[in-house]
């Protein structure tokens, strides 16, 4: 026979609690006693009637810890499991309402603990709405006031808005089931810029089918950011709660899900009015800015006719420094003509001078021991030339 220790034992019955559907997810009611807060926000406390009592324990951030009190009767609801350290039955309190409270409003607020703890709720999830939508998905029944309405207001608005109408009924059996058949529906569209869902008002019962999970669960999981428009300003569902936006109204969500078209024709006739405001002021900023360049340019300007009138009279001044350099240079060059004509060669010829060579190599004879008799020679004098030879040579006798 196996022997259990009791860690074995204690945890055996703490899964087998845990694993039974009714104690994972129930309602208790009876009479608190034995309150005992902690300094953490938690709070420890008996449940008990007349013929038992059960240890509850409610962890911070459980709802409804303000209904504790000792001797309140109350409703509880929560998981019973085992305490394994002292081995101790206890209900895991997650919620609190006292008692009196109906059937349905004690499930919906149990919804709203469970989805709020999943983060269905979070602000930081919801997304905007945009300003200028093309096509707006409609989630609501096609035969009441609702969808007359919101055509409507759209058409009157934003004409340039389409709208796709995804029907389903809004109330009784099968309403929640139709809804999300609906948001898949406009799921299955890819331009689709904003969902309204929308119904008028109505009792908590008949409003119920927008307080069941699979229609908060849809909502969450729309590809497009959703208005919830569900009863009237005073209603309240886990639809509106887990919509990106809500409005009071199908009327409200209407008007939320497009601009109006006369207040943006307003709003572009004041633009316009401000920008040309703008441009006019700017353009005769410009202008006075302008007219301050030129009239500086004017000032610092050189006076052209003046500096026209010194270029003339340099011109004048160094025409007639050039015309006496020029005649300067004129009668240096005679000089040095008269110097060249008096070296020249003819000149000398002309004065009865010759010019000597010999025949047979063209050299000019300056010596006489350059020749020796019968050497042949040419003779250059001033009006031609003859040839001679040498029939003796004298050295010494200079002519």
């Amino acid at each position: 026979m196996p022997v259990y220790s009791v860690s074995q034992v204690t945890r055996y019955l703490r899964d087998t609690l845990e694993a039974d559907f009714l104690l994972r997810d129930l309602w208790v009611r009876g009479e608190v006693s034995n309150l005992s807060p902690s300094a953490a926000g938690h709070f420890y406390f008996t449940l008990k009637d007349d013929a038992s009592q059960v240890r509850c324990v409610m962890f911070r951030p459980a709802h409804g810890g303000e209904h504790l009190e000792a001797g309140g009767a109350i409703l509880a609801h929560g998981r019973i499991s085992l305490y394994e350290v002292r081995g101790e039955l206890q209900l895991y309190v997650d919620l609190v309402q006292p008692e009196g409270v109906g059937e349905l409003h004690l499930e919906l607020e149990r919804l709203k603990v469970k989805l709020e703890s999943e983060g269905l709720f979070q602000v930081s999830r919801k997304r905007p709405i945009p300003p200028f939508p093309q096509r707006i998905g409609v989630v609501t029944s096609p035969f009441g006031a609702v969808w007359h309405d919101i055509q409507s207001i759209i058409g009157r608005r934003y004409p340039l808005v389409e709208l796709a109408l995804a029907p389903t009924p809004v109330q009784g059996d099968g309403a929640a089931a139709g809804i999300v058949d609906a948001f898949d529906a406009v799921n299955s569209e890819d331009d689709i810029d904003v969902v309204i869902l929308a119904r008028g008002g109505g009792s908590l019962e008949e409003l119920w089918p927008f307080n069941e999970e699979a229609v908060a669960r849809a909502i969450y999981a729309s590809r497009a950011p959703v208005i919830s428009a569900v009863g009237h300003e005073t209603d309240y569902t886990i639809a509106d709660m887990v919509a990106d936006c809500r409005a009071p109204t199908p009327s409200a969500a209407a008007e939320l899900a497009v601009p109006d078209r006369e207040e943006m024709e307003e709003r572009i006739l004041s633009f316009s009015r401000s920008l040309f405001q703008q441009v006019s002021t700017e353009m005769a900023t410009l202008s006075h800015e302008l007219d301050m360049a030129v009239g500086r340019l004017e000032r610092y300007a050189p006076n052209i006719p003046s500096w026209r009138q010194r270029v003339d009279d340099l011109s004048v001044s160094h025409g007639r420094v050039l015309e006496s350099y020029l005649a300067l240079r004129g009668e240096r060059v005679k000089a040095l003509e008269m110097r060249l004509a008096s070296l020249s060669p003819t000149a000398v010829l002309s004065r009865g001078y010759a010019v000597v060579q010999r025949k047979d190599t063209a050299e000019l004879v300056t010596s006489v021991s350059q020749v020796q008799p019968n050497d042949d020679l040419h003779i250059s004098v001033k009006d031609g030339s003859f040839p001679a030879r040498v029939l003796e040579r004298k050295v010494g006798d200079a002519v």
